[in-house]
């Protein structure tokens, strides 16, 4: 399995739902959560390209977006290659 790592904030429904995708694949994560913290917000925004957003999902350090790019990735059959 490769690494994972995702940027969340607690009640957060799309990093909830990313996360709850990962947990189906049965894929170990590193979360990091980045609650009401800027200055870990800046460092994932300066490895995400610039997003801001959360989530952000990383596979061996290669940064795929957020949730829906997440789920775009199982619906077109891309992730488990990603995972595994």
């Amino acid at each position: 399995m490769k690494k994972v790592e995702i940027y969340t904030w607690q009640y957060c429904p799309f990093c909830i739902r990313a996360k709850k995708l990962l947990n189906k694949k049965g894929a170990e994560y590193i979360e990091h959560a980045i609650d009401g913290d800027n200055n870990a917000r800046l460092a994932m925004s300066i490895r995400a390209d610039g997003k801001r957003t959360v989530p952000q999902i990383f596979i061996d350090d290669k940064g795929i977006g957020g949730c829906d790019e997440l789920y775009a990735l199982d619906a077109a059959q891309e992730l488990d290659k990603l995972l595994y």
